[in-house]
C-alpha cells in the first residue's frame, strides 16, 4: 500500500476558535452592515477572508524574532534580510516598507503621474486604487481565457502580448511608466504567469523601452506551478525557477505577509541605484529610515528566514495541496470555481452558482454572506464591490469575473477545516434556486470601497 501524503510540520501551539450558533451570526453580520470586514475576529469560526498576514511562523521564525536588532540606523536585521534578498531574488537595492501596499504607494509617488496608463495583468484592489488616485488608469492585458472559469489553461495570469503591444504602441513611452505583471494573479483566481510569458513580456518591454515590476506577493507559489506545469522545469528546483523569474524584472514590490510567511512587512527592490535614490525620499517620508522603514528589526529576521522556507518544495507541497483538497471537493459536487485550482485560495464562481440573483444586486458579496451565515466562514467577494466605481462616470464596474475568494492562511487549518467549508457551501449550493436577491450600498467610501461598505438586503 502507497503511503499517504501528510503535512510537512507538526503543530506545536493551538488557538482555541468558536462554533457559534446561526442566530447569532445573523445578528454579528447585521451588526456589520452586511460586510465581512467588519465582523470582530472571535464572531469568525474559520477564516478564509486572507491570506495576508494570517498564517503561521515556524519555530526558526519565532527563533529570529528574538534576535532582532532595533537599531533606528543599519540594525543587523536590516542586513540579514539584505542578504537574503540579494541571494534568493537577485536585487541589489531594496527598501522595508510596512506592507505591500506601502511599497506601491512609495514606488507609485516616484513614477505615477496624472494620466499615465499602466498595463499589466488584472490588477489587484490596492495597485488599481493607488494608481487611480493618482489619476492614472490601470489597463488589464490579460489573457481571454482567464475569464472562463472552466477552462484548463495552466496559465491564467499571462499577460496577452497582442494586448500589452497595443497600449505600448497606442502611447507615448512617457505616458507608461511601467507594466505590472502580478505573481500569482490573484483577481482572476490565484493564477500562475508561465516563465515563458514572463521572458517575453520582459523583451516587448525592453524593446519599448518600459520598466517590467513584479507584484511579488506570492512568487513561490508561482514557481512552483511553473515547475507542475511548464515543459522544461520539472526536474529544476524552486530557487533555480526563483532565480530566473526575477531575472526579468527591474523592480519587485512584495506583500511580505503572503509568501514572506510573516504577519506584517513588506519591501521594494529593484536594479537601478538612481531609482532606489529617489525611492528612498519617500520611503523616508511615508515609512521610516531606509533601514526599518516600517518594519521592527524583529520582523526583518522572521522576513528573511521566511523567504528561504517559502522557495522549498517540502514547504510549497504542503501549501498547494491543501488548497487543492478543498478546491477538489468543490469540483465533486458540481459547485463552480476558476479552473484550475489557483495557488493561495479557491475562487467560487457566484455567477454561475447563484444564478438568479441580480448583477446589481451584488452576487458574490451575497454567496460570502450567506457562508458566513451557514457556517462562520469568513471569505472575501472579488467582484463588483471590490471593482468599485468608475472615477469618471461613477457607475458600477461590473468586472467578467465576480467571484468569492477562500483564501487560506498557511500551516494554520487542517484539512476537516476545510471539509467544514467544502460542506457548507454544499448546503447552499443544494438550495440555490432559492437565493434570488442580494444587497444594496447604504454607505461607501470613494476609492477602494469594500473595506467600510455598508450594505442592506434587498426585499423582494
Amino acid at each position: 500500500m502507497e503511503i499517504p501524503f501528510a503535512e510537512s510540520y507538526k503543530i506545536k501551539m493551538v488557538e482555541p476558535i468558536y462554533r457559534s450558533a446561526r442566530e447569532q451570526r445573523q445578528q454579528w453580520i447585521k451588526d456589520a452592515r452586511y460586510n465581512l470586514f467588519n465582523l470582530r475576529s472571535e464572531q469568525v469560526y474559520i477564516d478564509l477572508l486572507t491570506d495576508s498576514g494570517t498564517g503561521a511562523m515556524s519555530h526558526n521564525q519565532w527563533a529570529a524574532l528574538m534576535t532582532g536588532d532595533e537599531s533606528y540606523a543599519g540594525s543587523s536585521s536590516y542586513y540579514n534580510l539584505k542578504n537574503a534578498i540579494q541571494e534568493l531574488l537577485g536585487f541589489e537595492h531594496f527598501l522595508p516598507t510596512h506592507q505591500g501596499r506601502a511599497a506601491e504607494n512609495v514606488l507609485f509617488s516616484v513614477w505615477v503621474k496624472k494620466g499615465n496608463v499602466v498595463p499589466g495583468n488584472s490588477h489587484f484592489d490596492t495597485t488599481k486604487g493607488h494608481i487611480e488616485f493618482r489619476d492614472a488608469s490601470a489597463i488589464d492585458c490579460t489573457i481571454d481565457e482567464a475569464f472562463d472559469t472552466g477552462s484548463q489553461h495552466p496559465f491564467k495570469g499571462n499577460l496577452d502580448l497582442l494586448k500589452l503591444e497595443e497600449v505600448y504602441k497606442n502611447h507615448h513611452r512617457e505616458e507608461i511608466p511601467m507594466v505590472i505583471v502580478t505573481l500569482t494573479c490573484n483577481t482572476s483566481g490565484g493564477q500562475p504567469v508561465s516563465m515563458h510569458n514572463l521572458r517575453e513580456v520582459h523583451k516587448m518591454s525592453n524593446k519599448y523601452g518600459i520598466p517590467v515590476v513584479f507584484d511579488s506577493a506570492r512568487f513561490a507559489e508561482n514557481a512552483w506551478f511553473i515547475k507542475e506545469r511548464e515543459p522544461g522545469y520539472a526536474d529544476k528546483s524552486i530557487r533555480q525557477i526563483v532565480t530566473e523569474m526575477f531575472s526579468y524584472a527591474d523592480v519587485m514590490t512584495m506583500s511580505s505577509k503572503k509568501d514572506g510567511i510573516v504577519n506584517i512587512g513588506g519591501f521594494i527592490a529593484m536594479r537601478d541605484k538612481e531609482l532606489f535614490k529617489q525611492s528612498s525620499v519617500f520611503n523616508i517620508m511615508y515609512e521610516g529610515f531606509n533601514t526599518y522603514g516600517g518594519m521592527a528589526g524583529r520582523d526583518m529576521n522572521a522576513l528573511a528566514v521566511g523567504l528561504h522556507e517559502v522557495t522549498t518544495e517540502h514547504y510549497l507541497e504542503t501549501r498547494i495541496r491543501q488548497v487543492e483538497f478543498l478546491g477538489n471537493k468543490l469540483l465533486t459536487w458540481g459547485i463552480p470555481i476558476q479552473n484550475p485550482i489557483g495557488g493561495h485560495a479557491v475562487f467560487i464562481d457566484a455567477k454561475h452558482f447563484l444564478e438568479y440573483v441580480p448583477k446589481e444586486e451584488f452576487v458574490a458579496q451575497t454567496l460570502a454572506i450567506e457562508l458566513y451565515l451557514e457556517a462562520g466562514v469568513r471569505g472575501v467577494e472579488v467582484g463588483t464591490l471590490l471593482a468599485d466605481r468608475d472615477p469618471h462616470t461613477k457607475e458600477n464596474r461590473y468586472p467578467k469575473l465576480e467571484m468569492l475568494r477562500l483564501a487560506i492562511p498557511r500551516r494554520t487549518y487542517t484539512n476537516n477545516h476545510m471539509e467544514v467549508v467544502a460542506v457548507a457551501l454544499k448546503n447552499i449550493y443544494d438550495r440555490r434556486d432559492s437565493i434570488r436577491h442580494g444587497y444594496k450600498i447604504v454607505s461607501e467610501a470613494p476609492i477602494m470601497r469594500h473595506f467600510s461598505v455598508e450594505l442592506g438586503p434587498v426585499i423582494a
